[in-house]
């Protein structure tokens, strides 16, 4: 393989659900939260109600159960978080979300063992996260799963194994994943740069580029259309 996005291109032909089963791919839909989409600028998006109320409008809209998109998406989310407010704003988000029902359980894409994973209760942070470390065609890389019920922790330790679509965890609820509405943050992370438990999920303009190169897009394993 040349490199890891097309190793991540070639372990499936297919969309790869991330959410439970149950829920079939043509329920998930496309969702714009960037800072440019005029549909927002009437939503405080940093309230959870009020981004829970315009993902509802576009679930119902098309029909669908789960929403999803972000991936280098500058966002205005962050907006009233401290920890986001640096000289230089971070803004733009490095993974993919899927925001779905509380409890939705969410699936494990590649065969995979636990890396580490911990509760990131700062304001702004993920909650409960779980990050998995998958090793193929003796290439390492990491998926990080944030914004989790917190009793998806319970049973875990470093070097637990989980097989290709096996449930993982199930999303948590505002007070537990740190005041959002519920969804899942599904990030690839090459270097993970010795980091347990959590590791950035949102960067700002000047370090974008090494951000897009060691978090390439989720979609080129999942395969979800967008």
């Amino acid at each position: 393989m040349n490199s890891v996005s097309e190793l991540l291109r070639s372990l499936s032909s297919v969309s790869i659900p991330i959410l439970d089963a149950i829920i079939p791919m043509y329920s998930y839909t496309p969702i714009d939260l960037s800072s440019t989409n005029p549909d927002l600028y009437d939503v405080t998006i940093t309230d959870p109600s009020q981004c829970q109320g315009y993902i509802d409008t576009v679930l119902n809209r098309n029909s669908a159960q789960v929403a999803y998109g972000g991936y280098l998406e500058k966002r205005n989310l962050y907006a009233d978080k401290a920890s986001f407010l640096d000289n230089s704003p971070r803004n733009i988000h490095l993974g993919v979300d899927f925001w779905a029902k509380a409890d939705t359980k969410v699936k494990v894409p590649v065969a995979s063992t636990v890396h580490s994973f911990q509760n990131n209760t700062a304001v702004g942070d993920y909650g409960p996260t779980i990050i998995l470390m998958h090793e193929i065609e003796n290439t390492i890389f990491y998926s990080l799963y944030g914004h989790l019920s917190l009793d998806s922790l319970d049973g875990l330790f470093v070097g637990k194994s989980f097989r290709k679509g096996e449930t993982l965890a199930r999303l948590g609820t505002p007070d537990i994943n740190v005041n959002y509405a519920p969804h899942l943050h599904f990030q690839i992370i090459l270097d993970i740069a010795g980091k347990t438990g959590d590791y950035p999920g949102v960067c700002s303009e000047d370090d974008l580029d090494f951000y897009t190169k060691n978090c390439p897009n989720p979609n080129f394993l999942l395969k979800i259309e967008i």
